[in-house]
């Protein structure tokens, strides 16, 4: 799951209880509705401080309809204003006596100030925006990278006034540009700038964005062809090529400029021990991603046995089907090659592969009552990365829904090369991202009828562990076909604990990108490139690769508690209930599971 920077940086769900609904509204206080007035008031003044995050969530409408027209602000000045806006925010909060809150209510009120704590460190602390996202501008991140993507997946056009909006924002993308470039340019001059490869991969797309003729660029495109399909009279792509030409392109034109220049003065070392304060950095950025206090030495350490462990129950299943040749890295790397694990490398190729993927989330669809009470079936569209960004793009990842149902959740796929998805790998994928993983998980949580401020957040660990959850579950439900496609699920966990390995590498041993990239393909199996753009997304977004196999493990550990003091009371679905409560931090959830229990136990 990728690109969720609204949710991270202006809101923060809570757990509601450990009580029924119904319990709940009864047991509340007046202190408790006063602290979610302050929530919705709170969620309403960063929202018109983020214009994507609103159509985001589909609240661009009505009163806030002006916010569809307009980009975020991505200015240092914005940046110190933001900063400033989060601790106001977390005084008000703080005022709040707890002793006139509900259970419900005190809990509400730790997780939002641990969530809005944890989003001033990265500016206040280090001058950045994240200590997870400690550059401005990468292969992954950036104005240039995420905004093309934004306004032709996200901004909804259904009206001649929807349209105008998307012209507006394509205006104001040439702003966004040049705010990028003004902050990278004084990041860099403190030291703040991505590894050399991070920035040519950068440029490259940069150039791909801007090699079409105006007229015939994807910015023009995506309003000419959403207008003409919906008879939507008007000059639209005319409009939209004189921005693209005579604002869009030069903007873009001194960013690649900005970017060629610094590039000389990049490092090739890819970790952030090499920055001023880049160990204080990467240990910032550990604790935000994870939601725990471990050392990077001691996750280093969970990672390695970890490996240890599934690199031998892979061995097992590996030598039941004949694989006995070579190390478990590189039976798996053969087994990538065989031709009937390959799609074919063509379109016809690419559209069977997400069929397929739409086929796996059907049947695990079906599964979920086994498991879950009221399981959610929102739609989920799945999708190919566009091509101009999947050089630098995740290789699958999870948009949510708009909230009014304007546009569905979108699970992404990276195929730049089909090769990199043998077909056993991909259920697992899917249930990560699709159901029983985030996309349950989101919908669940879009459903409750709370405060905003309260409803969403992105606590990554909890987020991304439930996900890796997620695929032990389908395991659980007979969701993996045979003992290669189980073979496929257990690399999936194999590929999430060489991530603690290499994250901490990278950051505090000072491990190569080479280096890195040689442990995945020897450990792991995955094809070279589909390895390497998994650690160069490590080197530009320190510790958030952490946060997945960490978050499992909790998730295990909380469960396995449950079961232990609930003995034969035990119910997973009673279990998977907790998800209602929205993200909390990890240790937030099993102290919130084991009272759950308890409870349980006692009635």
């Amino acid at each position: 799951m990728d690109r969720r920077s609204f949710l991270a940086s202006t809101t923060a769900a809570t757990a509601l209880s450990l009580l029924p609904a119904r319990a709940l509204a009864a047991t509340a206080t007046a202190g408790d509705a006063a602290l979610d007035a302050l929530f919705i008031k709170i969620f309403d003044e960063g929202l018109l401080e983020s214009p994507e995050g609103a159509t985001g969530l589909g609240l661009d409408k009505g009163a806030l309809a002006p916010l569809k027209a307009r980009l975020d602000d991505r200015s240092l000045k914005a940046r110190t204003e933001d900063l400033a806006r989060t601790k106001k925010s977390i005084a008000r909060i703080e005022a709040v006596k707890p002793e006139t809150l509900s259970h419900a209510g005190k809990l509400n009120r730790e997780v939002v100030l641990y969530s809005l704590n944890s989003g001033t460190v990265g500016p206040d602390k280090f001058g950045l925006g994240s200590a997870v996202r400690p550059y401005t501008i990468t292969q992954q991140q950036g104005a240039y990278f995420d905004v093309p993507d934004f306004i032709n997946s996200q901004h909804t056009i259904k009206t001649a006034a929807d349209a105008e909006a998307y012209l507006s924002r394509l205006a104001a993308f040439a702003t966004a540009l040049d705010q990028d470039s003004d902050v990278q340019r004084s990041e860099a001059a403190r030291g703040i700038l991505a590894p050399d490869f991070s920035l040519d991969l950068a440029l490259g797309q940069m150039a791909a964005l801007r090699s079409p003729a105006p007229a015939e660029s994807g910015l023009v495109s995506s309003v000419a062809t959403r207008t003409a399909a919906l008879g939507i009279k008007g000059d639209w792509a005319r409009r939209a090529t004189e921005i693209v030409s005579a604002k869009v392109y030069p903007a873009l034109d001194r960013q690649i400029a900005l970017i060629k220049q610094l590039r000389s003065t990049a490092s090739d070392k890819a970790g952030l021990w090499r920055l001023p304060q880049g160990e204080e950095i990467y240990a910032a950025a550990l604790a935000a991603a994870t939601t725990t206090d471990f050392t990077p030495d001691e996750v280093h350490k969970i990672g390695l046995e970890q490996v240890a462990q599934l690199t031998a129950q892979l061995d097992t299943i590996l030598r039941s089907q004949g694989l006995t040749q070579g190390s478990v890295g590189e039976r798996l790397t053969a087994l990538n090659k065989q031709p009937a694990q390959l799609y074919a490398d063509s379109a016809a190729g690419r559209a069977e592969l997400i069929a397929g993927l739409n086929q796996g989330v059907a049947a695990m669809q079906a599964k979920l009552p086994q498991m879950f009470i009221d399981p959610p079936n929102a739609p989920l569209e799945i999708r190919a990365v566009p091509a101009e960004i999947q050089d630098g793009a995740s290789n699958g990842y999870y948009n949510l829904a708009a909230l009014d149902g304007s546009r569905p959740a979108i699970y992404w796929i990276n195929l730049k090369s089909v090769g990199d998805w043998p077909k056993y790998t991909l259920p697992s994928l899917t249930y990560h991202e699709g159901v029983p993983g985030h996309h349950l998980q989101l919908s669940l949580v879009a459903a409750l009828k709370t405060p905003l401020l309260r409803k969403f957040s992105f606590f990554g660990a909890y987020v991304e562990g439930w996900a890796l959850y997620a695929e032990q579950l389908a395991d659980e439900l007979g969701g993996y076909a045979g003992p290669i496609e189980r073979a496929g699920y257990l690399q999936s966990f194999l590929f999430r604990a060489a991530r603690l390995v290499a994250d901490t590498g990278i950051h505090t041993k000072r491990w190569t990108r080479e280096q890195a990239t040689d442990y995945f393909v020897a450990t792991v199996g995955f094809a070279r490139g589909r390895s390497q753009r998994e650690i160069e997304r490590y080197c530009t977004m320190p510790g958030q690769a952490c946060s997945y196999k960490l978050g499992h493990i909790s998730w295990l550990r909380a469960r396995d508690n449950a079961k232990k003091i609930m003995g034969e009371k035990y119910d997973v679905k009673q279990f998977h209930e907790v998800l209602r409560d929205g993200a909390v931090p990890l240790t937030i959830l099993e102290r919130l599971v084991e009272e759950r229990a308890r409870a349980a136990v006692k009635a």
